[in-house]
């Protein structure tokens, strides 16, 4: 077959013709089929073309084992929202991106064990119940959060301890977390790569409102991946990786209450957050 414009995407699907995984085969043929309408439809010039090349070769070079500038381009395009909105469970806790910071394992830590001080101190609690609300015991929960200064401890390796602002807990009998630590701030996602340079060329702002990760697995349920937002923080309305929904605005509201305190292993006042998870059985 001559290859030209008119027969080069039926040459490019042949070529998968003898694929021996037919979902490779698929997604391989959707993907030629895309990017081909793309390139007729843009008709970019080989200098652009390179450029594009260029720019995905930097987003390659840019990752390192505490960064994943590919997975921040995803989240700034809105493909890992899109991605997770279409895979998440449908029904309970809504579900949201990972996003480039989960590149190190959560040190174990016990219930009420603080992850991250300095800051304003917090506690924060819930339980987790599968979507008919029964509890769901000994849960795994994964949390990673940035500190009151809006880092991560893999962004700050001679400020912060490894681990810090992570903890994987497990859920108590009747599904029931709880951990101390700081309200976490607002933050810009790295700008310093090729991800920053698409966001300044295309005159938008890097920051999210601030929010704690969580990755929740039990047996018998859907693993969830989702965030705690903070209700009232800056940019909840215009998340650079478009991960906030409603549903997740939790209030990190200021306690008096002694006997909370004491429960808690805190001295009221202290800032409280709920927030209880419900998980979707297989």
């Amino acid at each position: 077959m001559d290859f030209s414009v008119d027969t080069a995407t039926d040459a490019v699907l042949e070529s998968f013709r003898d694929t021996p995984d037919p979902r490779v085969r698929e997604l391989l043929s959707s993907l030629t089929e895309h990017l081909h309408a793309f390139v007729r439809e843009a008709r970019p010039s080989l200098e652009e073309w390179n450029a594009a090349i260029e720019f995905l070769t930097a987003t390659g070079q840019a990752c390192t084992e505490t960064r994943q500038e590919f997975i921040l381009l995803s989240d700034v395009l809105g493909i890992s929202m899109l991605v997770e909105t279409m895979n998440g469970q449908q029904q309970g806790t809504e579900s949201t991106v990972l996003g480039p910071f989960h590149v190190t394992e959560s040190p174990e830590r016990a219930l009420g064990e603080v992850i991250s001080e300095a800051g304003e101190p917090c506690v924060v609690s819930g339980q987790v119940r599968s979507t008919a609300g029964d509890p769901v015991p000994h849960a795994a929960i994964d949390i990673w959060q940035c500190n009151a200064d809006g880092f991560y401890d893999v962004q700050q390796p001679d400020v912060q301890p490894a681990g810090n602002g992570r903890g994987l807990f497990r859920a108590d009998s009747d599904g029931r977390y709880w951990f101390r630590t700081v309200v976490p701030s607002h933050y810009p996602i790295p700008t310093d790569g090729p991800v920053g340079r698409l966001l300044h060329a295309t005159n938008r702002h890097p920051y999210r409102p601030a929010h704690i990760h969580f990755i929740v697995r039990a047996d018998g349920y859907e693993p969830l991946t989702t965030h705690a937002f903070v209700a009232g923080s800056p940019y909840v309305d215009s998340d650079a990786v478009f991960a906030v929904k409603q549903s997740l605005l939790v209030d990190f509201a200021e306690s008096d209450d002694d006997a909370a305190a004491a429960d808690f292993g805190v001295t009221a006042p202290f800032t409280h957050a709920q927030f209880d998870i419900a998980l979707q059985p297989h």
